[in-house]
């Protein structure tokens, strides 16, 4: 049992710190040693855990993607389906901004390098395309509005904080991302009367 214990432990630390290294310096940088001394473990507890770099950096993308699963259920507000949509957008933002094994999942998701397929990157575009379309239905945005091209917008602004964000977290603040809500709730919202802008984890404004 203790061995168990202790096997997990190296195990998410390892995961940690590939998280890190390939959030820093993207897949075809990180080296395998400076993954297992960020870790704290030999390059032999590593090739025990992770036969290869490939299969590290999957790992990553599994923990991001059940990390950011759990974060859209979370995330999703129980009210109105274009706020709902904000605040699971807002979700991933600070996810990608607080978590390396997030921020390093949809890199490495996005990597030429890996040739791999975007699993984590297309279940986030199905994700958001569903609550456009749900807030279309209800009637939640704009006439002039097209589902495609307001989920290609969400779609490619979140995702792209998260590639700027891993070469200069600052991208990742609060004050860098504001703004882009402010810009799109007009242009998304039927009415935006009362939708709450995500600002930051403690402050939400209220468009009017």
């Amino acid at each position: 049992m203790v061995q168990q214990v202790r096997a997990a432990r190296t195990r998410r630390a390892l995961i940690r710190a590939a998280a890190e290294v390939f959030a820093e310096d993207g897949y075809a940088l990180a080296s395998l040693p400076s993954i297992s001394k960020r870790a704290g473990v030999s390059t032999g507890a590593l090739h025990f855990h992770f036969v290869s770099k490939d299969v590290l950096a999957s790992a990553v993308e599994t923990e991001a993607a059940t990390t950011a699963v759990r974060l859209a259920e979370r995330s999703r507000a129980a009210g109105a389906p274009l706020q709902s949509l904000l605040d699971v957008c807002s979700g991933l933002l600070h996810a990608l901004a607080d978590d390396p094994v997030v921020r390093a999942g949809f890199r490495l998701n996005a990597d030429p390098s890996r040739k791999a397929r975007a699993e984590l990157l297309n279940w986030w575009h199905d994700r958001l395309r569903a609550l456009v379309v749900e807030a279309q239905r209800a009637g939640e945005l704009g006439e002039a509005v097209s589902a495609d091209a307001a989920t290609t917008v969400l779609v490619s602004s979140t995702v792209g904080f998260g590639v700027l964000g891993a070469e200069d977290r600052s991208w990742l603040s609060d004050g860098r991302v504001a703004p882009l809500w402010s810009f799109l709730v007009p242009h998304l919202a039927a009415s935006p009367h009362g939708i709450l802008i995500p600002v930051g984890a403690e402050e939400r404004q209220p468009q009017k």
